[in-house]
């Protein structure tokens, strides 16, 4: 039986992880955390007497195996700090943690000898986009990476297609693409740049979580798409980290490193 606190539980994936705990005979929920959190969300939210709800990260007492992380870009590294100090192995589908602190959370699993998982996206759609794109990187150079989100999603890029950008730069040389004069007339309007691929955000009701990526060569064009229509694709990708995260010594990042 693995133990699991979900933090962000009142969130759309939070949500969505409640779910799948329910479900799972393997899973128990013990204990929710929010900063809004109160006794108010049990039955809000369908929570047993014994599932601990918390709203202050001081609070906390240790009583699961995995802390599983879906709550904002602002937060989450204190929160993934706090559960590898309390011996809690994370798993981590909230964007926006930077290389350095990827870096830095990585020393302290080792340091506590615990495994964990940071994945920028739990779907398989999108791991294979990444591995797909970093392949195609190798014959075609020049490219560039749109994604797009839905309207409240707080970080730009997505997790996602800076991900796909750094996989890709591991297969290709570092250029300009552009005419070399190339005048901007709109500030920012070429998207932002990492290592010469541009990577442009759209954010827009309606949306979830989608990305393409357009190779262009001379004479031909390559595009790679992949779209999630309901936040319930990414409970695969959940699940299996659930189940694999504890046979971990080390924190990974990306879900196609533990499939």
């Amino acid at each position: 039986m693995v133990k699991i606190l979900v933090a962000g539980f009142s969130g759309s994936m939070g949500q969505q992880v409640l779910q799948l705990i329910e479900k799972t005979p393997e899973f128990e929920l013990v204990a929710v955390y929010a900063p809004q959190a109160s006794e108010k969300d049990r039955a809000r939210y369908n929570l047993k007497e014994t599932v601990k709800i918390y709203s202050h990260l001081e609070e906390i007492e240790r009583q699961a195996d995995v802390w599983v992380d879906f709550t904002t870009p602002t937060a989450v590294y204190e929160n993934v700090s706090f559960a590898l100090e309390h011996g809690m192995a994370p798993v981590v589908g909230t964007t926006g943690l930077t290389d350095e602190q990827v870096q830095t959370l990585q020393a302290l699993a080792q340091t506590k000898g615990l495994g964990g998982l940071v994945a920028p996206n739990f779907g398989m759609s999108a791991v294979l986009l990444m591995k797909f794109a970093k392949e195609a990187a190798k014959y075609f150079p020049d490219v560039e990476i749109i994604e797009m989100h839905h309207a409240d999603k707080k970080d730009a890029p997505s997790g996602t297609a800076l991900s796909t950008a750094k996989e890709i730069a591991k297969n290709r040389l570092p250029h300009h693409q552009g005419a070399p004069t190339e005048v901007e007339t709109l500030a920012n309007v070429r998207g932002g740049d990492y290592q010469g691929i541009k990577l442009h955000s759209v954010r827009l009701p309606g949306y979830v979580a989608h990305e393409q990526v357009l190779f262009g060569g001379k004479g031909e064009a390559l595009t790679i798409r992949q779209d999630s229509f309901e936040r319930s694709s990414f409970m695969g990708g959940v699940k299996v980290a659930l189940e694999k995260v504890l046979e971990l010594d080390q924190l990974v990042v990306g879900l196609e490193n533990i499939l």
